[in-house]
């Protein structure tokens, strides 16, 4: 492989670090906890995991309990009592996505260990299947890799520009209402302190004081 093509292959692998999320999680879960993880993903973007519990040495076969949610509190997946799992969707709206798991039938101080593969964005596309349809390998599959990581870049930046934007907008807003309530408080500050003083001077005269 030339220069251009372990440069491509480079670039390709690093958009891949930059714009998919993959990778194992190990959770100890026990009956007096439940263990959640969250991702803030944005909208239109393909999440695949699947999770299984690592058999150990346990007196009862343990099993666990798995619920997703939205971040508008949709449930995407939920199940029950199982050793084994997995769940794909794809997200209608930006924002915190959580998953959350716990263990069921277990005795006190024991612990079981659950291994969770999530994928998100590029990192959950079945390359090898769409190497196999569009007839392609090497440094071209590396090519069309590199041009779906640069278009989930520009996706990414977008949403992080609309993001900034927003935030930016509700700062404003915000310092806005402050400096509103400033003002109101020191008007009421100067309108008491009127009114005490006239209030006062109205009592001296009364005692005839002044």
């Amino acid at each position: 492989m030339g220069r251009g093509g372990a440069g491509a292959v480079a670039a390709a692998l690093t958009l891949w670090w930059l714009t998919g999320c993959a990778g194992a999680v190990w959770l100890e879960l026990s009956t007096t906890a439940t263990k959640c993880l969250s991702e803030e993903i944005q909208s239109n973007v393909v999440v695949m995991a699947d999770y299984s519990i690592l058999y150990e040495e346990h007196p009862v076969r343990p099993s666990v309990s798995a619920k997703v949610t939205s971040p508008y509190g949709d449930v995407l997946h939920h199940a029950e009592k199982v050793s084994h799992g997995e769940f794909a969707f794809t997200t209608a709206e930006s924002g915190i996505y959580l998953a959350c798991f716990w263990a069921d039938t277990l005795d006190r101080g024991m612990v079981v260990n659950l291994n969770l593969d999530w994928r998100i964005g590029i990192a959950a596309k079945d390359w090898d299947s769409v190497a196999k349809k569009e007839k392609i390998d090497g440094v071209a599959l590396e090519l069309v890799k590199l041009e779906a990581a640069a278009r989930a870049i520009h996706g990414n930046l977008l949403y992080l520009i609309v993001k900034e934007a927003d935030m930016r907008n509700l700062s404003e807003w915000t310092q806005v209402k402050i400096t509103w309530l400033s003002l109101m408080s020191l008007a009421v500050c100067i309108a008491v302190s009127v009114w005490q003083a006239w209030h006062l001077k109205q009592f001296f005269r009364k005692k005839k004081l002044i």
